[in-house]
């Protein structure tokens, strides 16, 4: 469990008390005993501690607990010394991961002995005990300010703020000191009553006993009936203590009057805790009370070893500290149930957002516009997803158009190229068909006269053909000439060959396309 820091502030006099619990033990941590101006203590009011804890720019209407720096400087009424031998006293601890427990007492917390219906409803209950304390006592309270606990089975004892809370005040300024803008305060306690149960818890006592809690401070002193284990008389607060005492009688005389006033006609036990616990008193209490057994309060149920020896020997000055952590930590467990408090401005305080009147009036318009747009927002997401969606798909009908043409493309160069040859094979064929006549007229006449030679054959252009040779005789030339068609002969040229006469020749002759007849046929 967290540690807490038990804070106890009496005038001028302030306790402090640090207390863990491991496992099933309690642990105290530190404790010390401060003395601080009266400013500090009880002067200031909630309204100068919230000022001074407003947000730059913010003010109180809207305000976060980050890592933002609030103003370092304390309210000018404060002696900053004193905040800071506080802190000095804390030293080492993480005091924003503590939570802090200021305790109050008379007179910020005042007493009321409810004897009226007790309603099952405790939200009910409390509504009829302030009803009946604006009746008798003609005060208001509000519901976050008041508790109660059973007396007997008659009566409720309840508890109601009234004023300043010295200690929230400090724990304030503790916070301001460091930086923060608060520190986390769980409950408020209330010193008579902690220290009530406190005793009951490591003490038995006969159910016809009649007890005395003494507690002496510095200048205030308490006292605190019980009957049994159970709490039966609170006394007013003494205005005396160790700064201001001059004899215990007058601690007996005031004993005896609120003995008188709570119906009490003996004492069975008396123990004493706080600033004195000397051999003088023991003595004058057993003088006064010889019946009674006369004992200090002891804090066996603690685990001190981290305290020095001069601690350990006086932990009774850290009485109400201690017993008001003790009371917290039962609480959690469940195996107890006391009295607390917790106002709503500081409940407020603590909120992590803070929020002004007119800041709830404009909640709903910052809902609606949070909704406008996380809706515009998952919209476009959404429409973003289709559109990507389409894109891919998009992108996956292209890669494959791409590839169907990149097949058609080779396919298209083939049917153009097919055409092309088409067109030369046809022209070929045509070609074909005049050579083969001619090439066939001319070996019918070769093949009759064996003095003619064809040497080479020239395309002389329009469809010409130029026909290059030699011939033993002139006139097989010029029946070679007229045996074609549109032939001419275009020279002839004596060139004897060896012991023969011989003539080169050409002749050209023009080639018709179809079927013309070649010598008449």
């Amino acid at each position: 469990m967290k540690p807490i820091v038990c804070l106890y502030c009496e005038g001028t006099d302030t306790k402090v008390a640090v207390v863990s619990k491991e496992k099933e033990s309690l642990k105290i941590l530190r404790v010390a005993s401060l003395n601080m101006t009266e400013a500090l203590a009880a002067s200031l009011s909630k309204s100068e501690v919230e000022s001074g804890l407003e947000v730059q720019g913010l003010a109180s209407d809207i305000s976060f607990d980050s890592l933002e720096e609030v103003g370092s400087n304390v309210p000018a009424v404060v002696d900053s010394s004193d905040v800071a031998k506080l802190n000095s006293s804390l030293a080492g601890l993480p005091l924003s991961k503590l939570q802090f427990i200021p305790i109050i007492s008379e007179p910020t917390v005042n007493f009321h002995l409810y004897e009226g219906p007790k309603d099952p409803s405790k939200k009910k209950l409390i509504n009829n005990i302030i009803k009946d304390i604006q009746e008798v006592k003609g005060i208001s309270v509000q519901p976050d300010s008041i508790d109660f606990i059973e007396m007997n089975e008659k009566a409720l004892l309840s508890l109601f703020i009234e004023g300043d809370l010295p200690c929230v005040n400090v724990v304030s300024l503790l916070a301001n000191y460091n930086r923060r803008r608060y520190y986390k305060i769980s409950t408020i306690k209330t010193a008579e009553l902690s220290l009530a149960y406190y005793v009951t818890k490591t003490n038995q006592f006969f159910p016809e006993d009649n007890s005395l809690i003494v507690y002496i401070g510095k200048e205030y002193s308490k006292l605190i009936f019980l009957e049994g284990q159970k709490l039966k008389h609170i006394g007013a607060t003494l205005d005396i203590g160790t700064r201001n005492l001059h004899t215990y009688d007058v601690y007996f005389s005031k004993i005896l009057l609120e003995m008188e006033n709570g119906g009490i006609n003996k004492l069975d036990n008396i123990i004493i805790c706080g600033e004195d616990r000397s051999e003088n008193l023991l003595l004058s209490f057993y003088g006064t009370f010889p019946e009674a057994n006369v004992s200090e309060l002891k804090f066996d149920i603690f685990d001190s070893e981290l305290l020095t020896e001069e601690e350990r020997q006086n932990l009774a000055l850290y009485a109400i500290p201690i017993s008001v952590a003790a009371e917290y930590f039962d609480e959690l467990q469940h195996e107890y149930l006391g009295v607390n408090f917790l106002p709503k401005y500081i409940q407020e305080n603590q909120k992590f957002l803070q929020f002004g009147w007119h800041s709830y009036a404009l909640l709903p318009v910052l809902f609606a516009v949070t909704f406008f747009f996380t809706f515009r927002i998952l919209s476009s997401y959404r429409e973003m997803n289709e559109l990507d969606l389409e894109i891919k798909r998009l992108s996956e009908r292209q890669a494959q158009n791409q590839t169907l043409v990149d097949q058609i493309t080779p396919l298209s160069q083939r049917i153009n190229n097919f055409d092309k040859t088409q067109a030369i094979l046809d022209s070929a064929a045509v070609g074909t068909a005049v050579w083969d006549k001619t090439l066939s007229s001319i070996s019918d006449f070769v093949e009759r006269r064996r003095n003619f030679w064809i040497t080479k054959l020239d395309d002389g252009g329009n469809n010409e053909i130029k026909i290059t040779g030699y011939s033993l005789s002139r006139s097989v030339l010029t029946e070679f000439a007229e045996y074609t068609n549109q032939s001419i002969l275009k020279n002839i040229n004596y060139e004897p060959l060896r012991s023969k006469t011989a003539f080169s020749y050409t002749i050209g002759f023009k080639v018709n396309e179809g079927t013309e007849e070649v010598n008449g046929k």
